[in-house]
């Protein structure tokens, strides 16, 4: 079998197309997981951390809907003509994304499948939200400017 490229990603430092909307990066499947898990990131004990941490993946893995998004999408890459890349993004990159994407490599190479894993945005900042602010989101980055 070929092997399958991840890619985690995060939609706020995405490239826009002319609609204005976030360009992810090309992709057989592409699971946006902004709506679909809740967010990790809220155990604060992890909030400086990364999805490549152990403690990071615990968390995400035992988010509601987390354990079955991982079967499914180990499922659909088994496939016999199954996909060559999937890309799995969220609002920050950091969390939900890079953890599932290093769970899902793990499950795909428990079942002995060659693996490529990329990670374009668990090196940038956290995301910090700011209701009060009328940009909805900033980087910690964007705070010490």
């Amino acid at each position: 079998m070929h092997p399958i490229h991840l890619t985690s990603f995060d939609y706020l430092h995405l490239p826009t197309g002319p609609d204005n909307s976030p360009v992810p990066p090309a992709a057989d499947r592409i699971e946006d997981v902004r709506d679909r898990l809740r967010d990790p990131a809220a155990a604060r004990d992890i909030l400086d951390l990364d999805g490549l941490n152990p403690r990071v993946q615990d968390v995400v893995l035992n988010t509601p809907g987390a354990r079955e998004l991982l079967a499914d999408l180990a499922d659909y890459a088994d496939l016999p003509a199954g996909p060559r890349r999937i890309a799995i993004g969220c609002a920050g990159g950091r969390h939900r994304a890079a953890g599932l994407t290093e769970l899902l490599a793990r499950a795909l190479r428990d079942r002995d499948r060659e693996v490529v894993v990329e990670h374009l945005h668990v090196h940038l900042p956290r995301v910090l939200k700011t209701p009060a602010s009328p940009r909805t989101a900033h980087t910690e980055q964007d705070t010490t400017r």
